[in-house]
C-alpha cells in the first residue's frame, strides 16, 4: 500500500536509494545497468543498496520452511566460534531426525571434498554418518583417501566404520584405509602395548594428518557406542555418575567437554580429542533433544568447526 508524504519537499537522497532498490531487488537490474541507468557509478550504487539496507528502507521477508534454519545458522555460529553451522529443519517424525541431519551432512561432505587441498579426509561411525553416504553426490577425486579414525566394531553392520569409509570412498572414486585396531583396550596397561607396535603407530600418524574429519556424538542412553561397544566390564549408568553426558570418539566427555575420571578413557586406541585441535576442519553431525548435552559439550571444547544438527536441537544449543 502506498503512503502519503507528509512534507511538501523531495529528499532526492532517500528517493535515489529506493529507485535503485526497486531497480536490483525487484526488477532484477544488475549493479553496473543500475548505474547506467540513473548515471552514477557502480561503486555509489553498491554502497547505496548497503545504506537502504541500515536505514530500514529495506526489509527481507523470508517466507520458507528454511527461515528459521538459516538464521539458526548464524545464531550458533556467532556463539559458538564456528566456521559454519547448518541446520535442517526437525521433522514432525522425531524418529527422522537423523535421517535428515545426515542429508546435511551429505551436502557439506560434498562441498568439503571437492575441495582439492583436502587429501586425507578421516571418517568416525554413527547412524549419522551412515546416512550422509546416502544423500552425497558422487565426486571423482582418485587422488583422495578416506580413513577410518577409530577402531571398529566385531560384527557387520551398516553404522560400522569399515562399511561407512569403503562407501564414502566408493563414491568419491578415492582410496581408503582402516584403523584396524578394536575401539577399547582390555585394560590402561594393555593399551599401551598396542602404541608399541609399529603398526598401531603408523596408523596413528595417518589419521592425525587428516585434512579434515567427520564425526558423530553419542548419548549414554541408545548410542550406538553404550549398545554394541562399551567394554562388557563397563556400566553406562557408572560412567553417568561420574558426570558423563555422551562421548566423542569413544572417549566419555563431561557436561564441559572434558573427560570424566573413569578408566574407560584410558583404554582407547586411537588419536586423542586433543588431536582434533590441529585438524583444519573437524566437522560434528549430530541431532535430537537427547544429544543437547554432549553435543554443547563438546562445542564447549572449541575444538569443532563445522556443526550439522536439526532446528530443534539449535534452539536448545543457544537458549540460555
Amino acid at each position: 500500500m502506498s503512503r502519503k508524504i507528509k512534507i511538501d519537499q523531495i529528499d532526492p537522497e532517500e528517493q535515489l536509494l529506493v529507485r535503485l532498490v526497486w531497480a536490483c531487488d525487484i526488477e532484477g537490474l544488475t549493479q553496473a545497468a543500475a548505474a547506467d541507468r540513473f548515471g552514477i557509478t557502480r561503486l555509489r550504487v553498491n554502497k547505496a543498496l548497503s545504506e537502504a539496507r541500515e536505514r530500514g528502507i529495506v526489509r527481507i521477508s523470508v517466507d520458507s520452511v528454511y527461515a528459521a534454519c538459516a538464521e539458526l545458522e548464524w545464531d550458533l555460529a556467532r556463539k559458538y566460534g564456528l566456521e559454519r553451522a547448518v541446520v535442517v529443519p526437525t521433522p514432525e517424525d522425531k524418529r527422522a531426525i537423523q535421517t535428515l541431519v545426515g542429508n546435511g551432512l551429505g551436502t557439506v561432505l560434498h562441498s568439503v571434498l571437492q575441495d582439492p587441498e583436502i587429501r586425507v579426509f578421516g571418517m568416525s561411525w554413527g547412524n549419522t554418518l551412515n546416512m550422509a553416504t546416502r544423500y552425497m553426490e558422487p565426486l571423482n577425486r582418485p587422488d583422495l583417501e578416506i580413513a577410518s579414525i577409530m577402531g571398529g566394531l566385531a560384527q557387520g553392520s551398516d553404522v560400522n566404520i569399515y562399511e561407512i569409509t569403503t562407501r564414502l570412498a566408493d563414491l568419491c572414486n578415492a582410496d581408503h584405509s582402516y584403523f584396524t585396531a578394536p575401539l577399547y583396550a582390555g585394560s590402561p596397561e594393555s593399551r599401551e602395548m598396542f602404541f608399541q607396535q609399529d603398526v598401531i603407530q603408523e596408523m596413528l600418524d595417518k589419521i592425525r594428518s587428516c585434512d579434515a574429519v567427520a564425526m558423530a556424538a553419542g548419548d549414554l542412553r541408545s548410542s550406538l557406542l553404550v549398545k554394541d561397544a562399551l567394554p562388557k566390564d563397563v556400566d553406562a549408568d557408572a560412567l553417568i555418575a561420574k558426570g558423563g553426558v555422551g562421548d566423542l570418539m569413544g572417549y566419555v566427555l563431561d557436561a564441559n567437554g572434558q573427560e570424566i575420571d573413569h578408566p574407560i578413557n584410558s583404554r582407547i586406541i586411537g588419536m586423542t580429542i586433543s588431536d582434533l585441535e590441529k585438524i583444519s576442519n573437524v566437522i560434528l553431525a549430530a541431532g535430537g533433544l537427547f544429544k543437547v548435552k554432549i553435543i554443547r559439550a563438546i562445542l564447549r571444547r572449541g575444538i569443532i568447526n563445522t556443526l550439522v544438527t536439526d532446528e530443534d536441537t539449535a534452539r536448545a544449543l543457544i537458549a540460555k
